[in-house]
């Protein structure tokens, strides 16, 4: 294998003479193998770096600090990792000391050896070194957590969209299952009947709210700290370098992207990545809650409620024949709780960003990537391969609403509380419904008793109410 040579402060060393990346990369690939995930498997991070490397060549050019030809040359090198070109050259673990500057470093390289190719015919550093050209006028320290966000943009972005396709499925099951009446359950307990889609609205309304927080936390995403350098007093850029740096930036990643206002706040504090793991956090926590609702109400099929049939995607266990298990919820559980624990992780590396500058931007970076892939394909399996094709068993559901004891809550309404537990009482002891209890009892004819105690009309509360009235009009009766 042909080799090249490098040198650092630390020494010299040998490199495969095919690879662009240099010794400090080489360094970083040697020291921190913890995790076995390099960088190649956050191409979004990777492109983020890209993208800010684009950015600084043409404002360094359009100012005048690099030459047309080096800024042409670096701006190309840089377009080429953003394409995918140049793929394989970025073998450091995403989890690294230094507060990402290997990461950093690996860019420089990658490009340096490439624009230097580009303007040279061979790799090298004569006449684009990678921190005096590739690196002008930035500091790892607002070079990485500007890409960041721009990454965290990105990964919001596919989130949005699989959360957005979660909303449609659980609106229409809302509207396909709204005249399916079932028992409520408070407490775990039998409560008033509910239509199926009620529920499903609930379940809708809470992801829609999910989705536009995760909308509006994005947003948050468009201002960056790129131009602070290392400590946010701007030293070492150019005149004219900011004036060109954002225009440029925005060009690039074809939207507006705009300075921190405050850079040393941006440099120091994390905690705008505490709300965009928050904003996970929080949509895991629904999205949870929704699959574990479906694995209680599918549960079954001879002695469990069964109201709910999932999609059976799989067999459900190697000794038990024709078992089935809800295997699509249970993913999202286990998701859920990853999600929840990325976020601990995320929190203490903000808060333990000690003095002017938080070097913990690798573990934020590598939970925040996680728990956003996590969510988009978790959520996405889940809406295809199990909300999609559930259904509702609407003789069970019905069956369930009218056996409960909440019915006597009717009664309660009508005549007075005593009189519902007096109903109550009886449909338990002896095992009847609530309907047998009060034609037993006298306090319903059996026509009063078809119509009051229908289920359905439970479901709605001013319907109810207008009938209370129509029956004490007809009783005449006393509202105390």
């Amino acid at each position: 294998m042909e080799l090249r040579m490098e040198q650092d402060c630390l020494g010299t060393k040998e490199l495969p003479a095919e690879v662009y990346y240099g010794i400090q990369t080489e360094r970083a690939r040697e020291n921190f193998q913890v995790l076995g995930r390099t960088m190649e498997e956050y191409p979004e991070f990777v492109k983020a770096i890209a993208g800010v490397k684009k950015a600084a060549a043409m404002a360094n050019g359009a100012c005048g600090a690099l030459s047309k030809r080096v800024s042409k040359a670096v701006s190309q090198a840089a377009e080429e990792i953003i394409t995918g070109e140049l793929k394989g050259q970025f073998p450091i673990d995403i989890l690294q000391g230094g507060g990402g500057t290997s990461a950093n470093m690996n860019l420089n390289e990658v490009i340096a050896n490439r624009a230097n190719e580009l303007l040279t015919g061979h790799k090298g550093y004569e006449e684009v070194h990678p921190n005096t050209h590739v690196n002008m006028g930035q500091s790892t320290n607002d070079v990485i957590p500007t890409a960041m966000k721009i990454a965290c943009h990105a990964y919001f972005e596919r989130l949005i969209e699989a959360v957005r396709e979660m909303e449609a499925v659980l609106a229409e099951k809302a509207a396909e299952y709204r005249d399916v009446v079932k028992i409520g359950r408070t407490c775990i307990q039998d409560a008033l009947p509910i239509t199926a889609g009620q529920e499903f609205s609930g379940y809708y309304e809470a992801i829609k709210r999910r989705r536009e927080g995760l909308k509006s936390l994005q947003k948050k995403c468009n201002r960056v700290p790129l131009g602070a350098t290392a400590l946010g007093t701007k030293m070492s850029v150019h005149q004219g370098y900011l004036e060109h740096l954002y225009p440029a930036l925005s060009k690039v990643l074809g939207r507006e992207i705009l300075p921190e206002e405050n850079f040393f706040d941006g440099l120091q504090n994390g905690d705008v990545y505490m709300e965009l793991s928050g904003g996970m956090k929080a949509l895991a926590c629904v999205v949870s809650k929704l699959a574990t609702d479906l694995r209680i109400y599918s549960s079954g099929p001879r002695a469990g409620f069964q109201e709910i049939i999932l999609p059976a995607v799989q067999p459900g266990s190697s000794i038990m024949p024709g078992k089935i298990n809800p295997v699509m919820p249970e993913l999202i559980n286990q998701i859920c709780y990853q999600v929840c624990g990325n976020d601990t992780a995320i929190t203490m590396a903000c808060e333990g960003g000690e003095l002017d500058l938080n070097v913990w931007e690798p573990v934020i970076i590598k939970n925040m990537e996680e728990s956003a892939r996590l969510l988009t394909c978790g959520i996405d399996l889940f809406t295809q391969r199990c909300l999609k094709g559930l259904t509702i068993n609407p003789q069970v559901c019905r069956e369930y609403s009218e056996k409960s004891l909440a019915l006597s809550t009717v009664i309660a309404a009508l005549i007075d509380y005593p009189t519902g537990v007096k109903v109550a009482k009886r449909a338990e002891a002896e095992g009847i419904s609530i309907r047998e209890a009060c034609l037993l009892e006298g306090v319903l004819t059996e026509q009063e008793a078809d119509e009051l105690l229908d289920p359905m009309l439970l479901t709605d509360g001013e319907a109810f109410a207008k009938r209370i009235e129509a029956y004490r009009e007809e009783h005449r009766s006393v509202v105390k």
